[in-house]
């Protein structure tokens, strides 16, 4: 597991990439695993299995007895087509979860919505980290985020789940996810948000084409803005499905585990994840070959 230590520790300051509350991480060679715990009926790969909370908690250790550093709780599906979840339903779902979480464990944990009332529930509840798939576009995110001191995950998403993969187009999609992290990391930086707290997440699947998502996993370091860390998900997304022609999710682990590889020698030092102790071990490999 990647060393979390107090903020307030000055000696390691200027080692600092990310903060997010009382946690911060060094990624100058050790990437980070963030481990999906998605409390939804209907998301894409693992919707159903973590409806019942001890099952949910279960899988939760599990991942952290893996190797998962962050814990990424969510509540409504964002998948192509997903239905949209109103906020009660979302708290709900959530918040019992990770409030259990956080009594119990030192990992931190991530709350995944692009609500701000959801957002600042679960910050309330313990969570220390807000990934939002909308990019923090709605101004009462920025709000609520400004009145903490979580870490914040931007992602760049074309359209809305409903209606992102309906055609989407670029003149140039890399240059133009450059011109949106620059956008966003001016906003926010602007509204009080320190520098060090933001990371970008580049959409994988998120209102692109398959030939969109490719260039985009081939060439992280040219739309990274500011030295700010990438997040890469693309756990079992359906451009594997698109590219190996086999449907099945379940023949999407070693696909993912080689992208995995590929996007952390390209510069990508977060992996969201649904199966944790297999990337892990890519991870560390990889560093090992590349820090020889």
């Amino acid at each position: 597991m990647t060393e979390c230590n107090p903020a307030e520790d000055e000696s390691k300051s200027a080692q600092i990439l990310w903060k997010a509350g009382k946690f911060s991480w060094n990624l100058d060679d050790r990437a980070l695993v963030m481990a999906i715990l998605n409390v939804t009926p209907d998301s894409f790969s693992d919707g159903g299995l973590h409806l019942d909370l001890f099952d949910t908690l279960a899988a939760a250790y599990r991942f952290i007895e893996e190797g998962a550093d962050i814990l990424d709780v969510g509540g409504e599906s964002t998948r192509p087509g997903a239905v949209e979840v109103g906020s009660d339903d979302e708290i709900s779902r959530v918040i019992p979860v990770i409030k259990k979480l956080v009594s119990s464990e030192t990992v931190p944990v991530s709350i995944d919505t692009c609500k701000a009332e959801v957002a600042a529930a679960g910050l309330a509840a313990g969570a220390t980290i807000v990934n939002d798939v909308t990019g923090l576009r709605d101004p009462a995110m920025i709000d609520v985020c400004v009145g903490s001191d979580c870490g914040i995950v931007v992602m760049h998403m074309q359209g809305n789940p409903r209606t992102m993969q309906n055609s989407p187009t670029y003149e140039d999609v890399v240059s133009e996810l450059g011109s949106f992290f620059e956008e966003r990391f001016e906003t926010l930086v602007s509204a009080g948000i320190e520098s060090e707290r933001i990371v970008f997440d580049p959409g994988i699947g998120f209102g692109k084409s398959l030939s969109h998502n490719l260039e985009l996993l081939n060439r992280v370091e040219d739309y990274r803005v500011h030295d700010r860390p990438i997040l890469m998900g693309l756990s079992r997304k359906s451009l594997i499905g698109q590219l190996l022609g086999d449907p099945a999710m379940s023949r999407r682990e070693f696909p993912t585990q080689a992208l995995t590889a590929l996007t952390r020698q390209r510069g990508a030092m977060i992996h969201r994840v649904h199966q944790v102790r297999e990337v892990v071990q890519v991870l560390r490999m990889t560093e090992a070959v590349m820090g020889s």
